[in-house]
């Protein structure tokens, strides 16, 4: 970011037109974030979940309100240790930077994180999860929640996909975000290592022939591919997988939102290896 003064001083800022609070409104663009390699995490708790995970902050603002706060004084001072700068904000410039009427109390910039596809080597016991194209960042951040909540290794996008980093996405992910690695491919690069993946890839499809629940998932790695919202998965990545599951439908609905059925198989696939988590 353009900051003129020392990394980790205590700044009042009360304007929306500072050049500080302008940087950090361009972050709900993503051609900022990537240029800027850094994205908003809005609370108190995704942000202490952030550094208490070992992500890099850049600058923490919080609301005149805070002040005063241990909780919020704590985190100022950590961001502070870490180099950081802290601006005190008034609720004005928060809702701003939050396009919030009710903004949260604190906002942290972060750097953000990105694992590398060719480093990644799945271990027996692992489940990974591939999303082609997802476009929703409420699905996406679902997702992302979900593959922490059952100990998934991490999320691999695969192609044009919405943005992890988007506003919408990291709060949908509720600091999970900040949890689960995350890589990104194109389909050609995702395609070359999934050829080099030596466990069981199941993708979900319309035309899927075996029930979910009657394939055997074994104890070695897991990558569970997931079709976009509208297209479902495309043939390159459908004939890639060993097995084309279908989640049985009883209703009028055709079809399951992506972020739930990404949940039912997860679940599905870690029900035996962690029966206490799938109840």
């Amino acid at each position: 970011m353009n900051e003129t003064r020392a990394p980790g001083r205590v700044k009042e800022v009360t304007s929306v037109a500072n050049p500080l609070v302008k940087d950090i409104k361009a972050l709900a663009l993503k051609k900022f974030r990537d240029q800027q390699n850094a994205f908003m995490a809005e609370g108190l708790k995704l942000v202490i979940d952030a550094l208490d995970a070992g992500w890099s902050i850049t600058t923490l603002v919080f609301a005149k309100a805070g002040r005063g706060n241990p909780a919020v004084e704590k985190v100022a001072a950590r961001t502070v240790a870490a180099g950081g700068n802290v601006l005190e904000a008034s609720e004005k410039v928060l809702s701003a930077i939050t396009r919030r009427d009710n903004p949260q109390m604190v906002v942290g910039v972060f750097r953000q994180r990105w694992t590398k596809l060719d480093t990644i080597r799945p271990k027996p016991g692992e489940v990974w999860v591939a999303l082609d194209r997802v476009r929703d960042p409420g699905n996406l951040g679902t997702v992302i929640r979900t593959a922490d909540a059952v100990g998934a290794a991490g999320v691999i996008l695969v192609g044009d996909t919405t943005d992890p980093f988007s506003v919408e996405a990291t709060r949908a992910t509720m600091g999970s975000v900040f949890a689960v690695p995350l890589a990104k491919a194109s389909p050609e690069a995702f395609l070359a290592w999934r050829r080099s993946f030596s466990g069981l890839v199941v993708g979900t499809h319309l035309a899927g022939s075996t029930d979910y629940r009657r394939i055997d998932y074994g104890s070695g790695p897991v990558l569970l591919l997931m079709g976009n919202e509208q297209q479902g998965l495309p043939d390159a990545l459908a004939q890639t997988c060993d097995r084309l599951a279908r989640i049985p439908q009883t209703g009028k609905a055709d079809s399951l939102n992506l972020a739930v059925a990404t949940g039912v198989m997860l679940y599905e696939i870690r029900r035996k290896a962690l029966p206490e988590v799938a109840g």
